[in-house]
């Protein structure tokens, strides 16, 4: 239903926004009520975040992170056309300063907010951006975003279930060493076997991809933790936090360095999780139960 909501959004240029705003509340609620294990999910995860809210907060916190979904579509189609929109930049500079050094960066992305606008916005910047994602075959709904910034001019690298290939880092350590910015997601793993790296998360353990971390110690390039978090209605914020490299003393040293890396990451998120709870759109298990 997702899916089809999506095709019907992205060829909508006659159908008012209301309409299709209510359309999308409808298929939000409809996946609220019948899908009790995504519902599970969220519970779980603002019950680690959140211990001291009762069940019905956390349950409203869920309700309202299902609508901020449904809701990006159309934000993200208005994006697409060239609509006009308020960003508030929050340690952008430092981006600016990774676009301009002529050695490029890695911005950690996640699952939180607008990634997809985050791409359109950088291309309006002139900022050299590629995107190296995941991708599983049942999403239909990300391969079709992907499909529309590919044709918006927007670079990106796209990795199936199996893993991607050794060109594919060629290719990223080739645009990376143009200048450009390399985005990875930093809170999914997408391929079965994929590397991965323990970290602590809202007083649990959370497992993070490590391919970020790992191609940042091997490329030299500073890591920079973004985020871009809706605030209102065509309205978003960039939020950069203080780049820093992966450095390891020693052939012993490059594991604990990548320990040290992913656990940055995982307090910054942690930290804007907790701000704006209901921009979390993982939707699957992140924290891992206790033992």
């Amino acid at each position: 239903m997702i899916g089809w909501l999506y095709r019907l959004l992205s060829m909508s240029r006659g159908l008012g926004v209301l309409i299709v705003a209510l359309f999308a509340w409808f298929v939000s609620t409809w996946y609220f009520v019948f899908y009790p294990g995504r519902v599970r999910t969220s519970l779980a995860l603002y019950a680690a975040a959140f211990p001291g809210r009762g069940w019905w907060s956390r349950l409203a916190l869920t309700w309202r992170q299902f609508h901020n979904f449904s809701s990006l579509f159309a934000e993200r189609i208005r994006l697409g056309r060239g609509g006009v929109f308020e960003t508030e930049r929050i340690g952008f500079e430092h981006v600016e300063r990774l676009a301009h050094s002529g050695s490029g960066g890695i911005l950690l992305m996640s699952h939180m907010g607008a990634w997809e606008a985050a791409a359109r916005i950088f291309k309006r910047r002139k900022i050299p951006l590629m995107l190296f994602m995941g991708q599983r075959q049942r999403e239909q709904v990300e391969k079709m975003q992907k499909d529309d910034l590919r044709e918006g001019g927007v670079s990106l690298i796209v990795a199936s279930e199996q893993g991607g290939s050794s060109l594919d880092s060629l290719e990223g350590l080739s645009f990376l060493r143009k200048g450009g910015l390399i985005s990875f997601a930093g809170d999914r793993l997408w391929a079965e076997g994929q590397r991965s790296v323990e970290v602590d998360f809202l007083g649990h353990k959370a497992l993070v991809p490590a391919g970020p971390h790992l191609f940042a110690l091997a490329s030299g390039a500073e890591i920079c933790v973004f985020f871009v978090l809706r605030c209102g209605r065509r309205k978003y914020r960039l939020e950069a936090m203080e780049p820093f490299r992966v450095e390891a003393a020693s052939r012993a040293d490059r594991w604990p360095a990548i320990e040290r890396s992913a656990q940055a990451y995982a307090r910054n998120l942690e930290d804007v999780l907790r701000r704006y709870p209901s921009q979390w759109y993982h939707f699957e298990n992140f924290v891992l139960p206790k033992s």
